[in-house]
C-alpha cells in the first residue's frame, strides 16, 4: 500500500495539471444602439432617392467577444444594408487600440436591412452618423470585452423551411421579359406568383436556422449568435426605418431563454444572395406594416429555441482559433460591343423613344460604361474563418448565394458550419459559375462587379482555412 502512495499522487498531480492545463473559455456580449437622431435620413432605395422620416425601431451593433486564453475573437451583427470594409476596418481599430486585440480577430458583418440608413459622410447630418456608426460597433466590442467571465458554449441547428424562398425562377415559354441590355436571361429575379408565368425555382434553399449558445457557469445564457439565409423581410411603410426581422428577432429571444440581465442575442444573414421571404406560386394574404417581419421574427426564435434544446452539453473546454486571408479578385470588364450598345442607350434623348428600351435599361447602360473606365483592374477582400470546439464559421463580404454556403457545410471538416454573407464588407452579388450561365439580376454588370468564377475562388480558400483551423 506504501508503494502505490507515490504514484496516486502522481496520478493525482497529473489530472490537477490536465485540467489546469485546459482551456477556460471566457465571454461576454453587449450591445449598442446606433438608431439615427437626426431627420430626414437617406435610405437605399436602387435608382430613385429614398428618405425616411423616422424610425419604427431600434439598430444596434451586438458583439460576443470569446477569449480561451490564447484567442481572442470577437463576433459582431450590425443593422445596416452592408458597410464597406474602410468604415469597418475603422471601428475595428478603435476597439483594437481599446482592448488590445488584434482587429483580424474580429468579423463585423451586416444584416443587409433594406430599411436603415446609409453609412457615408457626403452630408453634415451624414458625417455625424457616421461617426454614431462607427463608434457603436466599437463601443460594442469594447463593452463585450469589459463584460467577459467563464463561459461554457454549445451550437446546434434547427430547420425552418417555410419562410426561405428561392427567388430566381424559370419562366413559362414566351414570358422572359428583355433583360436592361435588351437580351433574354434564362432565369428571372422575383418574377412574381402568377402560376400562369413561373415554372420552376432555379436553385435550392438552405433552411437551417444556426445557433451558437454562450452560457456562464450557472447555465443563465450571455448570448445567443443566430444565422439563417433569409435576405430580408420589409413591408415597412415608405418614410419608416426598421432594423426588419434581424432587431425583432433580438427583442423577442430573452422571452425564449433563462437569461442573465445583460443576455445580447442576435440575428446575422447567412448565404440568401438569391433567397427572399415570397412565397412564389403561392397567395399570400394581405399584411400590415411590420406585420411579417414580426411573424418571421417569432418563428426564428422559436426554431432558435428548438435548437438550443438540441445541444446536449455546452464546453468551456473548447478551443478557438480564427485565420484571415486577403484576396484579391479582377474586375469584370465589358466588351467593346458591351459599351458601344451601352453608349447608344445613354445616347437617347427622347422621351417616347426611352420608354420603348428595356426596362432601366439606362441604368445599367451606366454600369457598363463605368466598369468599362473603371482605373483598377482589381480589388481586394477579406475572408475569415473561425473555429470554437467543433464548430466553424465563415465570413463572407458579399451577398452570398445560398448553393456557396450549402457547399461549404458540405465539405466543411468540421460537425457544423455557419457561413455568414456581406461579413467585413460588401461587395455586390456572388453567384456561381453555374448561376452566371442562366443570367438574372444578381449576375448583371452592376449588381456583380468580380470574376464569373469568384465563387470557385472563395470556397476553396475558405476549405484550406478550414483544414488548418482543423489541425
Amino acid at each position: 500500500m506504501r508503494n502505490l502512495l507515490p504514484v496516486l499522487c502522481v496520478l493525482s498531480f497529473c489530472a490537477f495539471s490536465a485540467r489546469a492545463q485546459a482551456p477556460a473559455l471566457r465571454a461576454g456580449a453587449a450591445a449598442v444602439d446606433i438608431t439615427p437622431t437626426e431627420f430626414p435620413v437617406n435610405m437605399p432605395g436602387g435608382f430613385s432617392a429614398n428618405i425616411a422620416d423616422k424610425a419604427h425601431d431600434p439598430f444596434h451593433s451586438r458583439a460576443i467577444v470569446l477569449d480561451d486564453g490564447q484567442t481572442k475573437l470577437a463576433l459582431v451583427v450590425v443593422d445596416v444594408l452592408g458597410a464597406g470594409p474602410d468604415v469597418l476596418n475603422e471601428a475595428k481599430a478603435i476597439a483594437a487600440a481599446k482592448t488590445g486585440m488584434s482587429p483580424d480577430k474580429m468579423l463585423i458583418s451586416s444584416t443587409h436591412t433594406h430599411s436603415g440608413p446609409r453609412v457615408n459622410a457626403s452630408s453634415e447630418s451624414g458625417a455625424r452618423y457616421y461617426k454614431t456608426f462607427v463608434e457603436g460597433i466599437a463601443e460594442s466590442i469594447i463593452k463585450a470585452h469589459e463584460a467577459l467571465k467563464p463561459a461554457a458554449v454549445g451550437a446546434a441547428a434547427h430547420p425552418l423551411p417555410d419562410e426561405v424562398f428561392n427567388r430566381r425562377w424559370y419562366l413559362k415559354p414566351g414570358k422572359m421579359p428583355l433583360n436592361p441590355f435588351g437580351r433574354l436571361d434564362k432565369v428571372k429575379m422575383n418574377p412574381g406568383t402568377s402560376p400562369d408565368v413561373i415554372d420552376h425555382p432555379a436553385g435550392p434553399t438552405d433552411p437551417d436556422v444556426s445557433i451558437i449558445s454562450v452560457q456562464d457557469l450557472k447555465r443563465k445564457q450571455i448570448a445567443v449568435y443566430a444565422n439563417y439565409s433569409l435576405h430580408y423581410v420589409g413591408g415597412a411603410p415608405k418614410g419608416e426605418m426598421s432594423a426588419d426581422y434581424f432587431g425583432e428577432f433580438a427583442r423577442l429571444m430573452p422571452s425564449r431563454v433563462r437569461s442573465d440581465e445583460n443576455f445580447v442575442a442576435m440575428m446575422s444573414n447567412g448565404t440568401s444572395g438569391d433567397i427572399n421571404n415570397i412565397p412564389f406560386g403561392v397567395i399570400r394574404p394581405p399584411r400590415e406594416p411590420f406585420e411579417q417581419i414580426r411573424i418571421v421574427a417569432q418563428k426564428a426564435a422559436d426554431t432558435a429555441w428548438f435548437a438550443q434544446r438540441k445541444i446536449e452539453k455546452h464546453r468551456s473546454d473548447v478551443r478557438l482559433g480564427m485565420l484571415q486571408r486577403e484576396i484579391t479578385l479582377k474586375y469584370r470588364r465589358p466588351s467593346a460591343q458591351d459599351v458601344a450598345e451601352a453608349k447608344a442607350v445613354l445616347a437617347v434623348k427622347d422621351k417616347e423613344a426611352i420608354e420603348k428600351l428595356p426596362r432601366l435599361a439606362q441604368n445599367y447602360a451606366r454600369s457598363v460604361v463605368n466598369a468599362a473606365e473603371r482605373a483598377e483592374d482589381t480589388i481586394t477582400v477579406q475572408l475569415q474563418a473561425i473555429r470554437i470546439g467543433d464548430l466553424a464559421v465563415c465570413g463572407i463580404p458579399f451577398e452570398t448565394f445560398v448553393e456557396i454556403g450549402l457547399d461549404l457545410k458540405k465539405r466543411s471538416p468540421f460537425s457544423q458550419t455557419i457561413v455568414v454573407g456581406l461579413a467585413n464588407g460588401r461587395h455586390g452579388y456572388l453567384p456561381t459559375l453555374e448561376q452566371h450561365k442562366l443570367g438574372g439580376y444578381e449576375t448583371w454588370l452592376g449588381t456583380n462587379q468580380v470574376q464569373e468564377d469568384t465563387s470557385v475562388i472563395l470556397t476553396n480558400n475558405l476549405l484550406e482555412m478550414l483544414a488548418e483551423l482543423k489541425k
